[in-house]
């Protein structure tokens, strides 16, 4: 497969090494050349720098003979200039772009764009996937973390383990025996730090910061058993009404249980967009860190504020001043993934990383075959892996207990058709299995040994 991928960020460089480590031959297009040089000197693919919607630079990339483009730059325009010349001049089968802009989305959205005039086969918007993944945490609001897999059946959460969780100090083996009906497993452990993969003798301890999987019926019970409270949220304080912070409030408004938002906007001109938009909502003009401004949309008496600018040090020092003046929940929009050790210092309860979402949003959308989603945890510290199971995989056919799984690997599920089932040693996977794993940084290139196959795309 023949894959060229525009714009060396973050993003596009995930998506890189994710699909160069499965023998894709891979070109990544930038016209900064020192990322282009980062993406060429750490991962095994070709690097092109330059415009991407130039069309001799396709050609440079080999456009010619490709069988995917991603259009992933930090510009709306040059990804749509860069599908539409992919299609025009080179007949590229099949197009993907990043756009951000909300005029461009409801557009296409709308039908409006035909695809013979603007041919995007697959349009991803970072800031939607931001919004969804800011509402499941507000749904469970004592996670730090929060993701969901196979199509929704199974959650990821991050609990921080608190002095009164009442199941501190008991072996992970003990868990199973006294909430045998309990669908979730503890897959990794962050203690002083460092992140593990728990073996079922080892215990919790306050301090510690879990990743959980659990069934999406058992999520509250899970919450619970792990001490945290499930109290719904009322009164939700937005601090910035750009996209992500629009479309929060839009859903908001729009659920049938009914949650009281209010959105601070520091720009008067975006402001005032948000204002025309929202029915329900109040808009408040101003900057999210003032105290006034916060008493004004009365921090005090809100279930949680939510902080999604474009900065984030300023999501960071909003949240912090929103939980200084009286509000219990603070969930935080962080880009840069070394900030988020900060998070717990800083007593910020949970992150929005928009890396990761966009990431598994861009992997979900392009494969058919073995690799159906990826989610990075922390700092790109271990990943969560939603795969599915072929013939020619070397665990189809065999019990857990007897596939070699490195020891910071965890089973988190296994789907057999329409059936979730709840993985145990005699589990047996099966070819066409869907199976769902938690694998530290260090053990996912023998994950993907193990589970290596010919991948097939849409």
């Amino acid at each position: 497969m023949k894959v060229i991928i525009c714009g060396a960020g973050q993003v596009g460089w995930q998506i890189a090494r994710h699909l160069a480590s499965e023998r894709n031959d891979v070109t990544v297009v930038d016209n900064d050349a020192d990322l282009v040089r980062r993406a060429t000197d750490t991962l095994d693919v070709q690097g092109v720098a330059g415009f991407a919607s130039y069309p001799d630079i396709l050609d440079r990339a080999g456009a010619r003979d490709a069988d995917m483009i991603i259009a992933a730059t930090y510009s709306d325009e040059v990804n749509m200039v860069t599908c539409q010349v992919a299609h025009s001049v080179f007949a590229i089968p099949r197009k993907i772009a990043r756009l951000r802009s909300q005029s461009y989305l409801t557009a296409i959205y709308s039908d409006l764009y035909r695809r013979d005039h603007m041919p995007i086969d697959v349009v991803i918007s970072p800031e939607r996937e931001v919004a969804e993944a800011a509402l499941q945490r507000l749904a469970a609001p004592s996670a730090f973390d929060t993701e969901s897999f196979l199509d929704g059946e199974m959650q990821l959460l991050g609990i921080t383990i608190d002095d009164d969780c009442p199941v501190i100090n008991t072996p992970l083996r003990q868990l199973t025996d006294l909430f045998s009906t309990l669908r979730a497993l503890v897959a990794g452990i962050r203690r002083e730090g460092s992140l593990f993969a728990p073996e079922s003798g080892d215990q919790l301890f306050p301090g510690d910061q879990i990743y959980c999987f659990t069934h999406r019926d058992d999520v509250t019970r899970t919450l619970e058993i792990f001490g945290k409270s499930t109290k719904q949220q009322e009164r939700v304080v937005i601090i910035g009404g750009g996209n992500v912070g629009l479309v929060v409030a839009q859903t908001l408004e729009s659920q049938t249980r009914r949650v009281r938002a209010k959105v601070i906007e520091k720009n008067r001109t975006q402001a005032e967009v948000a204002a025309d938009a929202l029915e329900r909502t109040i808009v408040l003009h101003g900057d999210g860190m003032d105290v006034g401004l916060l008493a004004e949309a009365s921090i005090d008496k809100a279930d949680a504020v939510l902080a999604v600018t474009d900065d984030d040090k300023t999501n960071l020092l909003a949240a912090v001043r929103a939980k200084a003046e009286g509000c219990p929940m603070a969930i935080s929009l962080v880009n840069d993934p070394s900030l988020v050790p900060m998070m717990e210092p800083l007593d910020i309860d949970a992150y929005i990383n928009p890396r990761s979402t966009t990431v598994s949003s861009i992997l979900r959308h392009i494969r058919h075959g073995r690799v159906r989603g990826v989610y990075s945890i922390g700092d790109a510290e271990a990943e969560v892996i939603e795969a599915q199971v072929l013939s020619t995989s070397p665990i189809a056919g065999s019990q857990i207990r007897n596939i070699d799984f490195p020891q910071g690997v965890m089973v988190g599920a296994l789907q057999k058709g329409d059936k979730l089932i709840r993985p145990k040693g005699g589990t047996r996977v099966d070819e066409g299995d869907i199976i769902l794993l938690f694998s530290l940084a260090a053990d996912v290139p023998e994950v993907e040994r193990l589970l290596q196959v010919s991948v097939d795309f849409f």
